[in-house]
């Protein structure tokens, strides 16, 4: 595995075209264009500094976006300074494709590249497009769709210009059809165990375990957390949900012998499962996981942590496409 220096000298030298993600709230999941300016010079350890260890030692670069700007006039180009988990080189070109419900893309809004799924297919050749983040879905052309593709380890997943390889891997996947409202009323029925998302401030990118205590009149569901307590701690906090806030538990996909560097991982934290991504692999199977909607990089033993996947129209969803039944 290449080290902060290795990968700073091999991808991120001054000048390079990267991707940048953002810490901001509501922009989980997006990657905006830009450039290496240059590497920042770490922290030189001091008593004073000993509190804040973990953020000295990180290695920083500055970087400079193509398409945000820090004035108002939209004349001259922000920077920032990032560290190295934050940043991947810019993709290769690659040609124009047809795009199928459930693929995984990236979608040009708003001056950068978000992370979604193709939810429809329209007559005249858009594709509506939901984006996880934000719950929202839009549509757009099919030129300003591409390829979700994740960069870990100096290699983009899935590869570019092998779509022979890549179709074989899709010839293997493993596939449902998203379920009859019948079957979605038994995945969602009294007492099923199901997670539950919040968008309350400080709880995003996070899901319960809860139970469902009954269907309600509206169409939402009335929960009970299992690992949550009400104000006065005398029972478990049940809460009115509705269905873009709620899924069935991950299936079972076995145990993983070990989590690599920017792989997207839910952690065990809070009493809760929160999105976040591997940012480095420490001895003895344990790890530090970076939360991009809090901006936190804690440390977590290996059996605290699980493979993420994203429930999305009636199927369990990766960024690789692998889908597994619910």
């Amino acid at each position: 595995m290449e080290t902060e220096t290795e990968m700073l000298n091999t991808y991120f030298s001054n000048g390079a075209e990267v991707e940048i993600s953002s810490d901001e709230d509501g922009f989980r999941g997006s990657w905006y264009e830009g450039i290496v300016v240059r590497p920042i010079q770490k922290k030189q350890r001091t008593h004073k500094d000993d509190e804040d260890d973990e953020s000295s030692n990180k290695l920083r670069v500055l970087v400079e976006y193509k398409t945000l700007m820090a004035d108002k006039k939209g004349k001259r180009p922000l920077k920032e300074a990032m560290t190295l988990v934050q940043l991947r080189p810019r993709p290769p070109p690659e040609r124009r494709r047809k795009f199928k419900v459930s693929d995984e893309v990236d979608a040009y809004y708003n001056d950068g590249w978000w992370e979604g799924v193709v939810m429809e297919v329209s007559s005249d050749g858009k594709y509506s497009v939901f984006f996880r983040g934000t719950r929202d879905q839009l549509e757009f052309e099919e030129s300003r769709i591409r390829i979700h593709r994740e960069w870990a380890n100096g290699e983009w997943t899935p590869p570019f210009g092998d779509e022979g390889e890549e179709k074989k891997k899709e010839e293997k996947l493993v596939s449902t059809e998203t379920k009859p409202n019948n079957e979605a009323a038994e995945i969602f029925s009294k007492g099923s165990l199901v997670e539950v998302s919040s968008d309350e401030e400080g709880f995003e990118g996070a899901w319960f375990v809860a139970t469902i205590v009954k269907l309600l009149d509206n169409g939402n569901y009335l929960i009970e957390y299992q690992t949550l307590r009400n104000n006065d701690d005398t029972a478990f906090l049940q809460e009115e949900t509705d269905r873009l806030h709620i899924r069935p538990r991950p299936p079972d996909i076995g145990s993983f012998e070990s989590f690599k560097v920017l792989e997207e991982v839910d952690a065990l934290h809070n009493d809760g499962w929160w999105v976040g991504v591997i940012s480095k692999v420490l001895k003895g199977q344990r790890y530090k996981v970076y939360f991009k909607a809090s901006n936190e990089e804690l440390e977590f033993k290996h059996a605290d942590i699980r493979l993420h996947l994203d429930w999305i129209n009636g199927k369990w969803v990766r960024a690789s496409q692998v889908h597994f039944p619910g």
